[in-house]
Parts: structure tokens; sequence; C-alpha cells
């Protein structure tokens, strides 16, 4: 079994996006280890997913609250590693969550995460990337080019219509809640896609998958990288990404 490292910002990550790849890969046996950028001290997810966004509505649904519940007791998520010593060779495969709320912004920009991606990247292992994650990708560039690690490769992320769907509904409650950054993440990861790479929306539903049924789910696999739209898609996400540290890299 592997070990898989899953960086987070300090505060705001997904509930969902974060505790069933947990939940998936350590009851497969795999070692999953949290990284923040100062280290030392547990993170938080983003609490209006846990209560409930509006009207105790929007949020995670109550098995994988229930995951994050349990995931907050495991010792390597209350004593993170700083992402600056985090040694990519160590680890099997990377796993890039998502959030949308402010906190996530330390993260999603973090140029000294970048660079553990990059070299992460080079190593050619199961990178796997759900909602926003895949915006870490897009800002992480390949030394050798210059250009985005996701450049000529298909990919997919959190459709511009879900993103746009959530502010509409709760902007007048919520502000700019559900808008990281002025571009859409749509936008950015098919900028950072370029002429040669693809985009792939999925389906528009908001329906989501459980561990008994992935119908709902749409993920999307390029060699060694697999994308994922939002937190509905998270089970078939995390128990394909399971799949894929099981081939011989």
């Amino acid at each position: 079994m592997g070990r898989v490292v899953v960086p987070l910002p300090d505060r705001d990550f997904d509930v969902t996006e974060v505790a069933v790849p947990w939940r998936v890969l350590t009851d497969a046996g795999h070692e999953v280890v949290f990284a923040t950028q100062r280290g030392g001290q547990a993170p938080e997810a983003d609490p209006r997913l846990l209560t409930g966004v509006l009207f105790g509505q929007l949020g995670a649904e109550e098995e994988p609250k229930e995951f994050y519940r349990s995931m907050t007791g495991d010792p390597g998520y209350r004593a993170p590693l700083r992402w600056a010593e985090l040694k990519p060779a160590d680890f099997a495969g990377l796993v890039l969550p998502g959030g949308h709320a402010p906190g996530m912004r330390q993260y999603l920009g973090a140029e000294e995460l970048q660079r553990v991606v990059a070299e992460f990247w080079g190593l050619g292992r199961p990178v796997g990337a759900i909602c926003h994650g895949p915006i870490v990708l897009a800002r992480t560039l390949d030394p050798a080019t210059g250009n985005s690690v996701l450049n000529g490769r298909t990919s997919t992320c959190l459709p511009k219509y879900l993103e746009r769907t959530a502010y509409y509904l709760t902007a007048w409650r919520l502000g700019r809640y559900y808008r990281t950054y002025p571009a859409y993440v749509q936008d950015e990861v098919t900028a950072a896609l370029g002429p040669a790479g693809r985009f792939v929306r999925g389906p528009r539903s908001t329906k989501r998958d459980t561990r008994q049924d992935s119908g709902p789910a749409f993920v999307v696999r390029d060699g060694n990288y697999l994308s994922a739209r939002w937190p509905g898609d998270a089970y078939t996400f995390a128990a394909q990404f399971e799949g894929m540290l099981g081939e011989n890299w």
C-alpha cells in the first residue's frame, strides 16, 4: 500500500472532497498524509458545509460529514506536515481537493505549493484533482517548458454552470461566497490546457454519487491524471484514484 499526500489550506476546504477520499483510501490500506502551509496544526473545513450553506441546505451529505468527524481524530490530520518539507518521491499519489470559500486562496494560489506539485508531477505518479483542485495544476508551471503542467492534457473541473448557479442562488445573502476568483474555474483551467488540450464538462446534473452508486458521477482520466467536477463525484473519484495507485507506475 502507498502513501498519498493531500495538501490543504488552514481553513475552508470542502468537507466531502477531503473526507471521502480519506475514507476510501484509508479503508483500502493506504496512508493519507496531510500538509498545510505552516504544518503542525489541524486545518478546518468550510464550516458552512457542516451546518448548511443557506437555511440548512447546500452543505455536505451526512455520510461525508461523519467521515470528516472521524478524520479529525486521525493523528496525521491533527499534526500535518508543512508544504515546504514535503519530498514528492516519498509518496505514491497526490490528491488536490477543492473548496470555494475565501480561505481556499491560501492554497490555490501558493507558489510554495506549486513548486512541490511541479516536482511531483514530473515523477509521473498518480495525481487527482477535484472541483477547484485543478486550479493548483493550472497555475503550476512545468520548469522545462514554462507552460502549465496541464498544457495539452484532458481535464474536467468545477463547471461554469454549477459555479454560476450556486452564486446566483446565494449572492443575496452570502455575497461572493461561491465566487472564489473573478474568473470562473472552468475558464482558468481551459486556458491552462492550451490549444492541444481538451476540457470536458460532463453532463448537467446536481445528483451526487455514493459508495454504492457511481451513476451520477463524472470523472476524467488522462494517463496519470484524474479529475472530477464537484463533491457529487467524490466517491467515484476516490475509488478510481485508489485503483490507479495499484497500477505499476
